[in-house]
């Protein structure tokens, strides 16, 4: 079965939210008009937290991402993001002194 979501629709649901299923391993499907809005795409890391009684779901960006082009790389890390922060550390020592 498939939707079609009208900007009025996507209105509602931003107000009214959207009714979702817990399956039997605790986890809930993301509607994809929520993912595209969000720029959720797989593999994409969130942020969940508790706030009284309701669940905050944020996106998270890569700092591969906002950081890209910003550094002269010869070799490819293994874990960029761990590059990243390593070398964003080590420029911020080089500044206060």
């Amino acid at each position: 079965m498939s939707f079609i979501f009208s900007e009025a629709s996507i209105v509602w649901w931003e107000i009214m939210g959207i009714i979702a299923k817990v399956d039997k391993k605790g986890r809930v499907l993301l509607q994809k008009e929520i993912r595209e809005k969000l720029g959720i795409k797989e593999g994409s890391n969130v942020k969940i937290k508790v706030e009284g009684r309701q669940i905050v779901i944020e996106p998270i960006e890569s700092i591969a991402d906002k950081y890209f082009g910003i550094f002269k790389i010869d070799k490819w890390p293994d874990d960029l993001d761990d590059f990243i922060v390593k070398a964003i550390k080590k420029w911020r020592i080089s500044e206060d002194i």
